[in-house]
């Protein structure tokens, strides 16, 4: 199933994304506000100010180091919050857990462990078990759709460690799927993976979207995320631009945010242009839009400023 671009999507009832001073939201809205994480003294995220809506697909796009990983750790609770807040529905999302299902780098996995595949995909079901209850017919039932879906029923008694790298990571996003979350938090889903495999998650990166979830696609691949993404979060240890895809992903925002030239593809793999580097002795930025473009609120600020 191939992933439609965004523009070629009906757009009606889609909300646009908040940066800068957000609202509290609806139920459903992950919402964060003046986040800033540090890991003992070193800051790697500074005022972050976003409201992320259901139904989309929102990419984290940055160069290493500028905290894509760490702006989904920080939403989870895994990472020290030194101000700020994210809720999920209102609520921390912290003690939301249940509602949000993370895929890890696979680089962060131990595979040695002894599980099979079935044992991995079940773990998704223990956020509705809690610790007394063992998983009963309908957990059951769920493991063994997700695993067709993703195509590892067949590999289901298979210890992970004997299984290759797109199947490893088929099992882990089928976990994410065992627990029926509202948040989905991919973090490099397509790295280093068969194409046959990159296929299976992007459909499923959709059909969660069309389901109404709120997907996060934290990768390193500007093509797919221009392609499968409804509105991008461009990240180097603060928001420098956020807003619709067609918008945001621009010769401009993309060397703002990279730090220097950058050579952007079609989704066919032609080049389109390259970002002209910044000039020397000036910090990187994206330029401004025009104030009489009020329909919508795409926001980005220069790397050399403190978020207001």
């Amino acid at each position: 199933m191939a992933l439609q671009r965004p523009e070629d999507r009906r757009r009606l009832e889609v909300r646009r994304p908040l940066l800068g001073r957000v609202a509290d939201g609806t139920d459903a809205d992950l919402v964060i506000r003046d986040l800033t994480v540090a890991y003992q003294r070193k800051v790697v995220l500074r005022g972050v100010n976003a409201r992320m809506v259901r139904g989309q697909v929102i990419g984290i796009i940055g160069p290493n180091g500028g905290g894509k990983s760490t702006l989904l750790k920080a939403i989870l609770g895994l990472v020290p919050v030194v101000q700020g807040s994210v809720t999920l529905g209102g609520r921390p999302a912290a003690t939301m857990r249940r509602r949000m299902a993370y895929v890890p780098q696979r680089e962060a996995v131990d595979w040695d462990f002894p599980v099979s595949a079935w044992d991995v995909v079940m773990m998704g079901r223990y956020a509705h078990l809690g610790w007394l209850r063992r998983p009963g017919a309908a957990d059951a039932a769920r493991v063994t759709d997700v695993l067709r879906q993703v195509g590892m029923w067949e590999h289901r008694r298979t210890q992970i460690g004997q299984l290759s790298g797109g199947q490893q990571q088929r099992v882990f996003v089928a976990r994410a799927l065992a627990q029926e979350a509202d948040l989905l938090l991919l973090d490099e889903p397509l790295n280093g993976i068969d194409a046959q495999t990159q296929e299976v998650i992007r459909s499923i990166i959709e059909a969660e979207r069309q389901a109404g979830k709120i997907v996060l696609l934290a990768t390193h691949d500007l093509v797919s995320a221009s392609c499968a993404c409804d509105c991008l979060c461009c990240l180097n240890q603060r928001v420098v631009s956020y807003g619709p895809t067609q918008e945001t992903y621009t010769p401009e925002i993309m060397s703002a945010t990279y730090g220097g030239p950058v050579i952007m593809l079609a989704p066919a793999g032609s080049v389109v242009t390259e970002a002209e580097p910044p000039p020397a002795g000036h910090p990187p930025h994206a330029p401004h839009r025009p104030a009489e473009q009020p329909h919508h609120r795409h926001v980005h600020e220069p790397l050399g400023r403190e978020h207001d």
